[in-house]
């Protein structure tokens, strides 16, 4: 059986965590910052744990992961 493929744009945007979750960053955080809220700026700097209907899908994009 040949060797799985890991999806390299699934892999450039999520992370696993050491507990087997998986951890993505935000969008909207690249440019036209202006207008947006300083609070706003600063929750989209964090990152959040992939949950729910999404998770099968990534571990199919990320065997290895």
């Amino acid at each position: 059986m040949p060797k799985m493929k890991t999806n390299k744009a699934a892999a450039k945007r999520v992370k696993s965590t050491g507990s087997g979750g998986l951890k993505r960053w935000h969008a909207f955080k690249s440019h036209i910052l202006t207008k947006k809220t300083r609070k706003r700026k600063r929750d989209l700097r964090k990152g959040l744990i992939i949950t729910g209907c999404d998770v099968p899908a990534f571990k199919k994009l990320l065997p290895y992961s």
